[in-house]
Parts: structure tokens; C-alpha cells; sequence
């Protein structure tokens, strides 16, 4: 049998886990990526990147039998035939919801970062100083000058496109050439800017699209099908960044097929010495060693195997001594905003399918702005041209009808709300113990709800839109005040918080769990809280900023 010892181990293959196996292996450690799902390979394995709809059997849409076969899927978009196989099956990985929560899940090598929005956002002493000004959660350990310089550098190798708009509520970072805003979204950016006297701004998306070449990758060709996986290597994702940069090295080891059940846990040396593995395939289990464990499988996944591990020490699993593990469940809350028509454009179009839109950042409880509810949250959106897909009311049949369809349609403006969440302690997750998946594992239980502060804030968030697009000349505007059921953003935070006191948090400032300081969790389960941006970047420069202290430590002997 292989060698099964490594000077480090990383649980999982997504953003945050392609990170970590890059960092670690460039300074030189010997590293295991496990990943619970099947490889994919870059460009070879993007089975449907070339496609158009008409190449697929149902052009791309969700059929009857889906829809009976993925009960939890169908309730948003991932529900699709063009990347289906990227998502979990929801028959091999059931979950249980106490109260109503989507989790939308990719498990294969890559994770999510075949699939992410790309939209990458700084977080700022706003959003860091949160907690303590106003009382929700506990403090944050770091602050936005602690951050700043991982910010610098995952930016730097990521490729981030954007535009240097100098927002004290949205620091700017190291950003390739913007895109361009469309000629709509131009004008009412102009009439935003100028009715609200600069105190909110619509710019264009930071995204991790690059707009030129970039690490050897080719630059985004505008074809918006980054979902689908990208050939050219146009985004951000582990394929096409982080793990041909580990594997470069030669101190990569890859393992697909791989489930971490749970960390293994020396009580006399209160170190964690390995994990044990199931593989997914032969249903066998194989235990791996190693100085340093990083758990990247997603916010609920790496709760969960602490969860399960060194029970005879804690019952409740390593790192529950605080009575937060599995605690302080947070995501985005979605479905709220406005859209309506912008007349005198009809000469006017734009290049190619841009993979990105535009961002109005936070402007509620800033300054002097105070509202009946803590914290706010920002806009996505964007402007652009109905398709052949619309309805064109006046004609329904014939000749008229197939020419009406040839022509753009009328331009659109529109904008949804990402609203933050609260860390509550009683949004939480737990062991169910009477429900297993496919392979005999006791699933997780789910329990987690918007409450006052966050219904209070979707009301800001429609009217706010309402007033912002008519003001700027949108017609027939309407709000929107749809579904916000948590997990629908796909952005789980908290679950293992990071703080500075032990009997409060799972992890301390460096992202080590207090209990085992030799286990690092960096994935979105280190949130103490969550801000209203996208967090995916806030995740890699954690996990950079942690793997380089954990190599230092290694060296002092100190894990």
C-alpha cells in the first residue's frame, strides 16, 4: 500500500480547499487533497462548455422526471439538464430541514468554484466591527488591516476585474481592467450618483472574470456559460488556478472518492493525527496521517465532521467545548428587489454575453443613516436587452411573429437584494441520527430561519429599489418581495466560528481550533459573521493568510 503520511492534509477541493493545497505545497509541505466526489479534469471534462441549447434534448430546461427525481434542487436554478451532473443527487444526499433551508451542493474535485458567481468583494472594518459595536455574535479576532494584504495577494493570482471606485464601505483591491457597464446601466448609474449626492453608487461587479491574460489563462470571451466549466480558463475556479499550481510543485497527492468521516484525535497529545476516510466507491475505510489537517468541505460538511470526531473526549465532537459548533448558521437573504423598462436606447446594444453585472454596496446604517434593524445589504443587477425568449403580446402566430423575434427587444433594468444575516445561536445544525445517505452516514438536520431583523430589512430592500430605478427614469417599475428561504444565497457561513475567547468560539484568529490547534477549518465555517457581499475572496485570503501560519509554526515546532 502507498504511503499513507503526509505533512499535511486538506479535506476538500473547492475555493477554499484548492487554496490551501496550493499554498501548502508551494512552501514545500507534502500534501493530501481529499475530495468526497469524482475528479474533473479542466477543459477535458467540461462535457457541455461548447454547447448551445439547441444541442441538448430539452434545450437546457428541467424535465418532469428531474423535477420528481431532485425534490430540493428544483426550487432554484441549479435544477438545469446542461450541468445537472455538477450537483449532488438529492437521492444519495438527503438532509433533514427543521425548518425550511436549500442546500445546494457540488461534490466533486472543485467543488463549487466551477459553479460560483465570481462576484469578489473586500470586506471593510464595517463589516469586521460589526459584531462588537452593535451585539450580535462576538467579535471578530482580525480586522480589516489584518486582512488587506491576503486581499492583495489571492487577488493578485485569482484575477480580479474591476473598476478603483474609492468606497469606504467596499475597499478597493488589485483588480485587472473593469468590464464596461452597459449604456443603461451608465446613465442610471449618473442619475444615482447625483439624486443621492454620492451616498450610494452603482459600479460595475468586481468578478473573477479576467478581462485580460492572466497566470497563463486566457481572458473571459464573453460567452456566459462559466457554469458549464470554462476551456479557457477565463474565471477563478481550483481546475484552472490553484491545483495546476499545486500540482506543479510535486508535493500534491489527489484523491477523488474520498469521504473524511472524521479527524482522528490523540487525547494525550490533544492533537489531531489524521483522518479516517470511506472510500466512495469500495465502501472501505483507510486512515491517513498527517502534522496539519485543513477542513475546506463546505460550511456544513466541515462542522459536521467535527462534529463526529474525538466524541469520547466531547461528546458533542472536537471543537464543541464552546457550545458553538454547529451554531450561528448565516447566508445571504435573496428574492427581494425591483425591475421595470428604460425607453430610448432602441439604437443601442452591447458586445458579446458579459458574465457579470453591476453592484450597488451597502448604504443603510452607514454614517448617519440608522434604521429599525442592524446591518444592511448591497444590489446585484444589471441592464440589459429582452432576447428572442420574450412574449411579444401583439403577435402570436405567423410571419410577424418569427420577425418581431428577430429584433432585440426592449431594454431592462433591474436589481435583487443580498441582505445580511444575523449570527443567532439557534440557527444551527445537528447529527440525525435516524436518517442516513447512500453510504450509511447519519445526515445532517437543519435548523435555521430569517427572524425580525432580516424581515425588517426586506422591506428596506424592495422599497429602496423602487425608489432608486424610478427615481432614475426606469418605467414601470415593480418590486419584488419573493423567496428567502436561508440557503438559497449558497453562500452557509458560521457553524465554527473564529473569535478570541475559547468559550465562545470554535477556532481562534488564526483559524486553528481551540481544541486541537493542529486542525485548521477556513471555509465559509470560520464566519463570525456575514457581512452583505459575496464571501468567496474573503475565504481565500483567510485560507492563504492561515496556511502561510501554519507553515511557520510547523517550522518552530510548535504543531
Amino acid at each position: 500500500m502507498a504511503d499513507q503520511t503526509y505533512d499535511a492534509i486538506v479535506v476538500g477541493s473547492g475555493i477554499s480547499g484548492g487554496w490551501a493545497a496550493k499554498e501548502l505545497t508551494e512552501k514545500g509541505l507534502k500534501v493530501l487533497l481529499l475530495e468526497r466526489g469524482r475528479n474533473i479534469e479542466h477543459v477535458k471534462d467540461y462535457v457541455s462548455a461548447n454547447k448551445e441549447a439547441w444541442d441538448f434534448p430539452h434545450r437546457g430546461r428541467r424535465t418532469q422526471q428531474m423535477i420528481h427525481d431532485y425534490p430540493n434542487l428544483k426550487r432554484d436554478y441549479p435544477l438545469n439538464e446542461t450541468n445537472l451532473d455538477y450537483w449532488c443527487k438529492d437521492s444519495e444526499h438527503p438532509y433533514t430541514e427543521v425548518k425550511p433551508f436549500y442546500w445546494f451542493r457540488g461534490y466533486h474535485v472543485g467543488g463549487k468554484s466551477l459553479m460560483w458567481g465570481r462576484q469578489s468583494y473586500r470586506w471593510s472594518d464595517l463589516d469586521f466591527e460589526a459584531n462588537a459595536k452593535d451585539g450580535h455574535g462576538v467579535d471578530w479576532p482580525v480586522r480589516y488591516k489584518d486582512i488587506a494584504p491576503w486581499y492583495d495577494y489571492v487577488e493578485k493570482f485569482a484575477g480580479i476585474s474591476g473598476n478603483k471606485d474609492g468606497l469606504a464601505v467596499l475597499p478597493d483591491g488589485q483588480f485587472l481592467p473593469p468590464m464596461d457597464m452597459t449604456c443603461v446601466e451608465k446613465d442610471v448609474a449618473a442619475r444615482i450618483k447625483d439624486l443621492y449626492k454620492g451616498e450610494r453608487a452603482m459600479i460595475i461587479g468586481r468578478t473573477a472574470n479576467l478581462t485580460v491574460p492572466h497566470e497563463g489563462r486566457t481572458n473571459c470571451q464573453f460567452r456566459n456559460k462559466c457554469w458549464l466549466g470554462c476551456p479557457f480558463g477565463g474565471y477563478f475556479s481550483t481546475q484552472s488556478s490553484t491545483l495546476p499550481a499545486a500540482q506543479k510543485t510535486g508535493n500534491l497527492t489527489l484523491r477523488p472518492f474520498s469521504i473524511v468521516t472524521k479527524v482522528l484525535y490523540d487525547k494525550d497529545k490533544k492533537k489531531a493525527t489524521g483522518v479516517e476516510v470511506l472510500d466512495s466507491e469500495t465502501n472501505k475505510t483507510v486512515e491517513y496521517k498527517a502534522k496539519i489537517i485543513f477542513l475546506n468541505a463546505g460550511t456544513l460538511d466541515s462542522a459536521k465532521i467535527l462534529m463526529n470526531s474525538a466524541t469520547d473526549v466531547w461528546p458533542d465532537g472536537l471543537g464543541s467545548s464552546s457550545n458553538e459548533l454547529g451554531h450561528n448558521l448565516m447566508d445571504h437573504h435573496l428574492g427581494t428587489g425591483a425591475s421595470g423598462y428604460v425607453e430610448g436606447y432602441e439604437d443601442k446594444y452591447y458586445f458579446g454575453r458579459r458574465a457579470n453585472g453591476i453592484y450597488i454596496p451597502r448604504y443603510r446604517n452607514v454614517g448617519n443613516d440608522k434604521r429599525d434593524y442592524v446591518r444592511g445589504f448591497g444590489y446585484q443587477g444589471g441592464g440589459t436587452r429582452e432576447g428572442w425568449s420574450r412574449q411579444v403580446a401583439e403577435f402570436n402566430i405567423g410571419a410577424d411573429f418569427k420577425d418581431a423575434l428577430t429584433e432585440p427587444g426592449s431594454w431592462t433594468m433591474g436589481m435583487g437584494g443580498f441582505g445580511e444575516m444575523l449570527p443567532y445561536h439557534d440557527n444551527k445544525i445537528s447529527i440525525d441520527k435516524n436518517k442516513k445517505d447512500k453510504w450509511g452516514l447519519n445526515v445532517l438536520a437543519i435548523d435555521c430561519e430569517l427572524k425580525e431583523n432580516e424581515k425588517k430589512m426586506r422591506k428596506d430592500c424592495v422599497a429602496d429599489a423602487i425608489e432608486m430605478l424610478t427615481a432614475a427614469g426606469v418605467k414601470d417599475v415593480k418590486g419584488r418581495d419573493g423567496d428567502g428561504t436561508p440557503g438559497k444565497g449558497i453562500h452557509e457561513m458560521g457553524t465554527a466560528r473564529m473569535g478570541k475567547d475559547r468559550k465562545t468560539s470554535v477556532l481562534n484568529g488564526n483559524n486553528q481550533v481551540w481544541d486541537a490547534p493542529n486542525v485548521f477549518v477556513t471555509d465559509g465555517a470560520f464566519m463570525t459573521s456575514a457581512s452583505c457581499v459575496n464571501p468567496s475572496l474573503t475565504y481565500m485570503a483567510f485560507t492563504a493568510r492561515a496556511a502561510a501560519f501554519a507553515v511557520e509554526e510547523l517550522k518552530k515546532q510548535n504543531l
